[in-house]
């Protein structure tokens, strides 16, 4: 299961829309190797007006690998994180996460980053089974 979600929340969506606070809240509480990576890359961005930030370091245990691999394989965890943090999120591998500023996914940086050729360069044997 990718979220712990509270019966009060479940509730919410049962009767209709979710607010998207409590829903980020959840996602926090039940991914938090995933948020704190994508908070902290967010902080490096914001530090270093860069054109974007990113993640090279291989997360210590699967339980961590797989928390990243369910926040940026659903598009509503994906997309919610997005919005909360204002960055637009780019993914390879089982932890290369890339944060960019939100409106630049048309730039040369984001484009790079996203292309076939990029993903190719950042293969690995060791990612090979991840």
């Amino acid at each position: 299961m990718s979220l712990d979600v509270s019966p009060e929340l479940l509730a919410e969506a049962e009767r209709g829309e979710v607010d998207e606070a409590a829903f980020v809240e959840t996602v926090r509480t039940s991914l938090p190797y995933a948020y704190r990576m994508i908070a902290d890359l967010t902080r490096t961005l914001e530090a270093t007006a860069g054109p974007f930030a990113d993640n090279t370091v291989p997360p210590a245990s699967e339980a961590e690998r797989g928390q990243l691999l369910r926040a940026l394989a659903s598009d509503s965890i994906r997309g919610s994180l997005e919005r909360h943090f204002g960055v637009r999120l780019a993914f390879q591998n089982c932890h290369r996460v890339a944060v960019f500023p939100r409106g630049t996914e048309h730039g040369d940086p984001y484009r790079t980053f996203t292309s076939p050729r990029a993903q190719i360069l950042n293969q690995s044997p060791e990612l090979r089974d991840c």
